[in-house]
């Protein structure tokens, strides 16, 4: 195992390795008791890649067995391998190859996610999504994410950001009109979808968007810019005592505030009783 696998921990040998307690084994399983998973974190699929496949599969097969986990009354959801799938029926096959894992709600998602990162099926709104739905359902925070995905702190966060971008942004970046750069040198920038366009349309390169709004960045930077880390504390803090929070450091990073939001006079009056405490 190369140092790549190891760090993405459960990748794909764990996903199609028989020999634990999660596996049923391989069966042969008809394709209508198949259904996709609905938390796959990868939503555009390429039509033409599906129907070469199909053709492969035609003269070759499957392969690779898909991965499934088993639902009520005989049918089965997909783990991974959902492309193969959809080859599958579209070259006219009745039955599949699969594998049955046993795996709850919460780790299916993180397994769909790790399998697609490892193929590097996603794209980075797709791979975005997937975090931000890992984070509500799984009650992580962006450390934790790191862990599931292989991946470090910073990338998660980077990658998150992209979600503070117009939906009609982050589809231009979905349908590969836009790269992930020209993406992160829009975020926080005003007249988004706008600029967005003229850099379509311009064929403008990262470097030029970033000069553009270059004085955007500096503005906010010193206005708003705050560490990942820091919020992922507020995050925590609010969860905790019920309040909105704000932490501040001053410019040495060594002293600072915290704040406590109240929204009426009772709120208040608890924030002094539990400080009396």
């Amino acid at each position: 195992m190369n140092k790549e696998s190891k760090k993405l921990g459960m990748g794909l040998g764990a996903l199609l390795s028989t020999k634990n307690d999660f596996s049923d084994g391989l069966v042969n399983l008809n394709i209508s008791q198949i259904r996709p998973n609905k938390n796959q974190p990868r939503k555009k699929f390429n039509q033409k890649e599906i129907e070469e496949l199909a053709t492969s599969i035609k003269s070759q097969g499957i392969l690779q067995p898909i991965v499934v986990r088993r639902l009520e009354e005989g049918s089965y959801e997909i783990i991974a391998g959902e492309r193969r799938w959809r080859a599958a029926q579209l070259a006219g096959m009745h039955d599949i190859d699969c594998i049955v894992k046993k795996f709850d709600e919460d780790k299916l998602l993180e397994v769909a996610l790790i399998e697609n990162i490892q193929r590097e099926d996603l794209n980075v709104i797709e791979e975005a999504r997937a975090y931000e739905l890992i984070l509500e359902k799984n009650k992580t925070n962006n450390e934790g994410l790191a862990k599931i995905s292989g991946k470090s702190p910073s990338h998660v966060s980077n990658i998150l950001r992209l979600l503070e971008l117009e939906k009609e942004i982050q589809e231009m970046v979905v349908d590969g009109k836009l790269s992930m750069g020209h993406a992160r040198a829009l975020i926080g920038v005003p007249d988004g979808i706008k600029r967005a366009k003229e850099i379509i349309e311009k064929k403008l390169s990262v470097r030029d968007v970033e000069n553009k709004t270059s004085k955007f960045k500096k503005q906010k930077k010193q206005t708003s810019f705050k560490d990942p880390n820091i919020l992922d504390l507020e995050k925590e803090l609010s969860n905790k005592i019920g309040l909105k929070t704000s932490i501040h450091f001053n410019e040495s990073g060594s002293s600072g505030s915290l704040t406590l939001y109240y929204s009426d006079l009772n709120q208040l009056d608890e924030i002094m009783k539990r400080l009396k405490r």
